[in-house]
């Protein structure tokens, strides 16, 4: 059975792992600071904080700004369920848009219609690894009301911009690397991501001048450690004494997990590579089927990490969609479906959203399905892959 994306772990990552269990410091240490020094470097320079999962980080990231109940967020009805779910965490409310109608990123101009008095913050999602329209979205955010309620708020004076980039690590935007095109940017490290420290997250900050980043810092660690303003390892070299700040959290990463992102970031500019040869293989053998609806790997100035390969199928049903899933997995191979729409799920639907509001992302979700990416899938296992789904479309739709 081909599987659909397992990590990439061999003799380098359980080396590294081996070396910090063995250094007597397996909590957040030397490896964390190192492993965010990489991650900003990588990015372009903005400083970047490692946390355990993004879920986390971008919370955090959401109560840094003060928001809180009878607030509203918006984030796109088609992404993951822990984009809105860390928006009901805080007690605010989660304000859905819907995403362009040829793909799966959201529609800048639908969130003209969204924006009130109420709102205080804006999540895009980079589904699949392609960047959003970050100018675009930058733009309506800048025009939209605001009412500032707290001390961040009146410096920034708008709307946060938090992007859940949790898919497009290593992505470009405007021939950059992605990192700093949002005020924060969440990134995610979990297991099936391109870049892996088996769970695990991280935020990348590009906040206007008006903030003391080395406070911003600060606060944001102290909070991912109970509000604690030094950690274990700085006991070990600056005194014991401490103080809490606030009743915080606790989501800090461990140098176990920091280990493992070193070596992934070591190599992965031939993680992308590979990534990319097995997208662009997809592409080839799909596009002259008419059934085939491909997605978007690149746009003007923009490219995608890779992450996702999101074949469509033309004129297919949920239920045939599904069918052609059984026929390809039949056949040995692993696919997925990236996601259900949010107001399709029990959690939100009870709270009184309708998938009729979001057609596109409905019409999005309902013949998707994910071919396999991964840097270990070899060529005759590509080959595999589409000779599955060609004949279990076939099979389907004949």
């Amino acid at each position: 059975m081909i599987p659909f994306s397992p990590p990439r772990i061999d003799q380098k990552t359980i080396d590294a792992v081996t070396e910090v269990l063995q250094s007597g410091w397996i909590t957040s240490g030397p490896k964390v600071r190192l492993f965010e020094q990489r991650l900003s470097e990588y990015i372009g320079g903005a400083p970047v904080l490692a946390l355990g999962s993004w879920t986390e980080a971008a919370e955090l990231a959401l109560r840094w700004y003060g928001i809180g109940p009878g607030d509203e967020v918006i984030v796109p009805a088609y992404t993951y369920a822990a984009s809105a779910n860390i928006i009901l965490h805080t007690g605010a409310t989660p304000v859905f848009v819907d995403s362009l109608h040829h793909n799966c990123l959201i529609d800048p101009e639908a969130l003209r219609e969204c924006f009130t008095e109420k709102t205080k913050a804006v999540i895009s999602v980079d589904l699949g690894g392609m960047p959003v329209d970050y100018a675009a979205i930058r733009q309506m955010i800048q025009d939209a009301p605001f009412t500032p309620q707290n001390e961040n708020q009146k410096k920034l004076n708008r709307p946060l911009f938090l992007a859940d980039a949790a898919h497009s690590f290593g992505a470009t935007y405007e021939d950059k690397p992605l990192g700093s095109q949002a005020d924060i940017m969440g990134f995610s490290f979990h297991a099936v991501k391109n870049l892996t420290t088996a769970e695990g997250g991280g935020l990348s900050f590009a906040l206007p001048d008006v903030f003391e980043m080395d406070e911003v810092l600060k606060w944001f660690r102290a909070m991912s450690l109970h509000g604690q303003t030094k950690d274990a390892f700085s006991k070990t070299t600056g005194g014991w004494r401490y103080d809490i700040i606030a009743p915080g959290y606790k989501c800090n990463m461990t140098d176990i997990q920091a280990a493992i992102g070193l070596v992934e970031l070591d190599r992965y500019a031939e993680t992308l590579e590979r990534r990319q040869v097995i997208c662009e293989a997809y592409e080839t053998a799909l596009e002259e089927y008419e059934w085939a609806l491909l997605p978007d790997l690149a746009y003007d100035d923009s490219q995608s990490s890779y992450h996702l390969y999101m074949l469509r199928i033309d004129g297919a049903s949920e239920e045939q969609r599904d069918a052609i899933i059984d026929h390809i997995t039949s056949k040995g191979v692993s696919v997925n479906v990236h996601f259900m729409p949010l107001p399709l799920l029990s959690a939100y639907k009870n709270l009184g959203y309708n998938v009729e509001d979001f057609p596109n992302a409905f019409n999005l979700y309902r013949n998707e399905i994910s071919l396999p990416v991964y840097f270990d899938l070899n060529d005759e296992q590509v080959a595999q892959v589409i000779d599955a789904v060609v004949q279990s479309v076939e099979e389907v739709l004949a």
